[in-house]
């Protein structure tokens, strides 16, 4: 954090959620395979899911004292689905610097469109990072047809999160709603780690059936760190917890996938686990602002990266 940031503020922030989804569009009209999905998902849980709007999330995170990365994410090309824009996301987001950072999501096979993208994004609105789900989006991360755009990203200095593991998109849908899960084996971000050595990966939920491979990646490469969204802590496999504890403790972050888990049953849970107290700390808050290098624009109020991280992540 450099001179001109406000640690004030953050010093009264209680945790920083990585993983947030923006739901509901406030300018799009309804659309017919969100709302299919939707009631998948409804039945995959066994209970209907809130979908805030993007400010009535800041909102309940500001209510929480909470910072929130917010995101949408781009599967038009193989769901159908129209996207939130990242636009409204991150609009949305500037009127809650507050309460809300936005990311952005951006189908890697729109190549240098894509690309090109990822720059507007950046310069025009801000955004902090990218979100990139290879089920949903149907793509294997080290496709390196992916990689013009997350050269782009890598250039400006910013993370990406990627989806891992099972999901509750498509559940219940014959076939799955076309999700097929093979793509997000994190094993295959080893590849990218590798190619993208400064570039801060974050690896998204525990990563059943693969979660040894996470913990395995996340390990051996520097820039590669695990956010725990998606699950309730109690189900956290016993070595992720042990993992969390000890060798991974500055690489572990908190996520809820709001509003799939809200940040209240995630914390509750958390709580009952054996994990040491100066760990917490860096799980709830501490790795996140580091990896995000969170500084104040002393005129928009916005929680942004004010430098390019030149490799600093690890």
């Amino acid at each position: 954090m450099s001179a001109d940031a406000t640690p004030d503020f953050l010093d009264g922030i209680v945790a920083i959620d990585l993983h947030t989804h923006a739901t509901v569009s406030t300018r799009n009209p309804p659309d017919e395979v969100a709302i299919a999905m939707d009631a998948a998902m409804d039945a995959y849980f066994k209970q209907p899911m809130a979908r805030p709007t993007i400010a009535e999330t800041a909102g309940y995170y500001r209510q929480r004292r909470m910072l929130a990365v917010i995101f949408t994410v781009d599967t038009e090309r193989e769901t159908g689905q129209v996207r939130i824009t990242n636009e409204e996301v991150a609009e949305e987001a500037a009127k809650h610097p507050d309460a809300l950072i936005p990311f952005a999501s951006i189908d890697p096979m729109r190549g240098k469109m894509g690309a090109r993208e990822v720059r507007r994004l950046v310069k025009d609105w801000g955004v902090q990072g990218f979100k990139f789900h290879p089920s949903a989006q149907g793509f294997y991360p080290n496709d390196r047809a992916a990689y013009t755009v997350y050269e782009a990203i890598a250039e400006a200095g910013l993370p990406a999160i990627f989806h891992s593991g099972q999901t509750g998109l498509g559940a219940g849908l014959p076939g799955g709603g076309g999700i097929r899960l093979k793509y997000s084996d994190p094993m295959f971000l080893d590849d990218v780690a590798v190619d993208f050595p400064h570039w801060p990966i974050v690896i998204a939920h525990p990563s059943f059936p693969w979660q040894d491979n996470a913990l395995a990646v996340a390990t051996h490469k520097p820039n590669v760190y695990i956010d725990l969204s998606g699950w309730s802590p109690r189900y956290f496999p016993p070595q992720l917890v042990r993992y969390t504890n000890t060798l991974l403790k500055h690489k572990m972050l908190f996520g809820s996938d709001y509003p799939v888990v809200t940040p209240d049953r995630w914390l509750k849970d958390f709580e009952a686990l054996d994990i040491r107290p100066e760990v917490r700390a860096l799980v709830l808050k501490d790795n996140a602002v580091r990896l995000l290098g969170l500084d104040r624009d002393p005129i928009s109020g916005r929680y942004a990266r004010l430098k390019p991280r030149s490799g600093d992540c690890c």
